[in-house]
């Protein structure tokens, strides 16, 4: 499902106009985003997952094309952890 799709099942399911909904689900990426660049770097919605910052130390890596030993950089990266109503809704 693309964010397009997303927004126009959000707005035939609440009853509201797209442009709405579109806010609406921007709002929410937003809102993901900036709670994620706080310090603890963590946002649970219940039913649905947590999203949390989570440190990679830097570590030696390969290029799989050439084999080459290439260095990659210490970075934070995003971890979504599923909730369990999402766990059951998929089984």
């Amino acid at each position: 499902m693309t964010k397009a799709q997303l927004v126009e099942q959000m707005a035939k399911d609440a009853g509201i106009s797209k442009a709405e909904a579109g806010k609406a689900v921007n709002s929410l990426i937003a809102g993901i985003g900036e709670a994620i660049k706080e310090e603890d770097g963590k946002i649970t919605l219940s039913g649905f997952g947590t999203f949390s910052k989570v440190y990679r130390k830097a570590r030696q890596g390969v290029n799989p094309a050439t084999g080459e030993k290439i260095n990659i950089e210490a970075r934070y990266a995003i971890k979504f952890r599923p909730g369990n109503a999402l766990k059951a809704a998929i089984s």
